[in-house]
């Protein structure tokens, strides 16, 4: 007898909202929670294989001699490269770890500077956010 897939149910988890906008209905809640567990899946599968990629470059060699010095930097380049995006997408992952966490405490949706609901649009966009508009603002200008 095939097994049955279990469906996510909605958690007891009331998301704020900011003043005019709908409450979250416990579907969207759901859909939230999926969307953010989702994205840090993508994310730690995505780091897995720069870092895969860091190594088969590395494993290339370093040694420059007799290489043409455009190759070489051309190499260094995509290393360069391979470890901004490699530590872009631990950042986002660290993003989405916290955004989970916030979640599962009750926390999530409430920008962690003023305390304020972040906005039902803005997390359906970006579920990782963590600030509201006004903070995140702020924080980009210093």
């Amino acid at each position: 007898m095939p097994t049955k897939k279990a469906v996510p149910t909605a958690p007891s988890v009331d998301l704020p909202v900011r003043d005019g906008e709908d409450p979250w209905t416990s579907e969207e809640v759901v859909e939230q929670r999926t969307a953010l567990a989702e994205e840090l899946e993508r994310l730690e599968k995505k780091i897995a294989a720069s870092e895969q990629e860091l190594s088969d470059m590395l494993k290339g060699g370093t040694d420059g001699a007799g290489r043409d010095p455009a190759d070489l930097g051309s190499s260094n380049f995509e290393r360069d490269q391979e470890v901004a995006l490699a530590q872009n997408a631990r950042e986002m992952a660290d993003q989405a770890r916290l955004a989970l966490h916030l979640f599962d405490d009750g926390n999530y949706g409430l920008c962690e500077v003023c305390g304020n609901p972040i906005g039902k649009g803005r997390l359906q966009v970006f579920p990782r956010a963590t600030l509201c508009v006004t903070c995140k603002q702020r924080e980009e200008r210093r």
